[in-house]
């Protein structure tokens, strides 16, 4: 069958182990959006592998990767990725295939960025500076634009740089007074990265529709979450892409119809990355706890993620617009020790409670949460495999959980391993 894994909340939810694991029982993984500012974590044994631009299933040697149309690939952060495996003896070399469509984060993005989020002070929108949102921008702009396929030919591609460059610069010295970027240099950088990447790029559609009707089973792995795409989250602190189930066909031309399974990832709690409403977050001791608990830093920044309770409206929100089949609920290890237990079922706006997530961040900044208070647990329970052999308050608040989202968990995690796993 073919499934596709996406985030629920606003990313960070632990995608990244929960595709490593599924990937065994795939032949493609497909990486389907955004670029390096995502950051996936796979714990193999007592190794610890972070990933931004491969598909978590890359670490499975007997695994098939693909970096899908949308997503838009920094290829120095990819060669680093590349060559971080091979040092570890996992080679990518006839299984990693690369959208010849796919477009390209050069330093000027980067650079647009950083400038871009200084100006904006107090009301910045909080990125990884990773030039994402300016490559997006040039891509939708498509004067500007240059994807994989422009390195295969690079006499053509050292004149499309030095039009962009030259625009780029004329644009930083009037905006921000900032010190012109070099073509030539970036042009040496494209070199090198042509003659390293060219040999993976391929049309990844049609790779896809061929590998599907043979039979082959496919694994497509979303970026960031639900609540962060660009149409459907809390505008405009979200990402850049389309990055809830509802991006997935666009990302790699293949139809929602042919997905037999959308898998939801979400965390036993909330975590927000940046700037925009959160209506759970608990700025205080129990987020502190849970921060600590749950080694709540950035996989791609390391900045202090913000925690909060468990946030059902939100989550039902992601679960209702992505046609979710059921959940992987993880970090349920991270709440042990807490005698008390919140969950967030409903808001109060304007007087008035509504069980529907208004992604309008006017709206959203107003919303007070409607708690429902459990109790948990004060078993550790990271080597637990069983679901009934969870403490009690551990069963009780999954449960509560599936019954405010209208979706089973089917897989529960209790630590970063594998093999802390429970599936039901």
């Amino acid at each position: 069958m073919n499934c596709c894994v996406i985030g629920l909340q606003w990313g960070d939810e632990g995608k990244g182990k929960v595709v490593d694991i599924l990937a065994e029982s795939y032949d493609i993984v497909v990486r389907y959006s955004g670029g390096a500012n995502a950051g996936h974590t796979v714990v193999v044994g007592g190794d610890r592998f972070a990933l931004h631009l491969l598909p978590s299933g890359s670490v499975r040697s007997n695994v098939n990767c693909v970096i899908a149309n949308a997503v838009v690939v920094d290829p120095d952060t990819l060669l680093k990725e590349i060559e971080g495996l091979a040092e570890r003896d996992i080679t990518l070399d006839g299984r990693l295939f690369i959208s010849e469509n796919a477009h390209l984060v050069l330093d000027y993005h980067k650079t647009e960025d950083r400038l871009r989020e200084e100006s904006l002070g107090k009301n910045k929108i909080g990125t990884t500076i990773r030039g994402i949102g300016p490559c997006y921008a040039d891509k939708v702009g498509r004067s500007f634009a240059l994807r994989m396929s422009d390195f295969k030919d690079l006499s053509k591609l050292k004149d499309k740089l030095r039009n962009i460059v030259e625009y780029k610069n004329k644009v930083f010295a009037a905006v921000y007074k900032a010190e012109p970027l070099s073509a030539d240099e970036i042009f040496e950088k494209c070199k090198l990265y042509a003659d390293k990447l060219l040999g993976f790029v391929t049309d990844t559609t049609e790779l896809l529709h061929r590998a599907i009707a043979e039979g082959k089973s496919v694994l497509f792995e979303g970026a960031q979450g639900t609540l962060l795409d660009l149409d459907h989250g809390t505008f405009p602190f979200v990402t850049s892409s389309n990055s809830s189930s509802l991006g997935m066909p666009a990302s790699c031309g293949v139809p929602a119809k042919m997905i037999d399974e959308f898998l939801g990832v979400c965390k036993a709690y909330t975590t927000r990355v940046g700037g925009g409403p959160f209506p759970t977050e608990q700025d205080n001791e129990t987020g502190q706890y849970i921060r600590d608990r749950g080694h709540e830093y950035g996989t791609t920044t390391g900045r202090p993620r913000r925690c909060g309770w468990f946030d059902a409206v939100a989550a039902s929100y992601s679960v209702t617009i992505g046609a979710i089949d059921c959940i992987a609920l993880m970090h349920l290890d991270t709440l042990s020790g807490l005698k008390e237990i919140k969950i967030c079922r409903a808001y109060e706006i304007d007087g008035k409670q509504t069980c529907f997530f208004p992604s309008n961040i006017t709206k959203l900044s107003q919303a007070s949460p409607v708690y429902e208070t459990v109790d948990g647990w004060e078993e550790e329970i990271t080597e637990v495999s069983d679901f009934h052999k969870l403490p009690a308050g551990a069963r009780n608040y999954v449960m509560l959980i599936e019954e405010l989202t209208g979706k089973p968990a089917t897989i529960i995690g209790v630590g970063p391993k594998r093999g802390q796993t429970i599936f039901r």
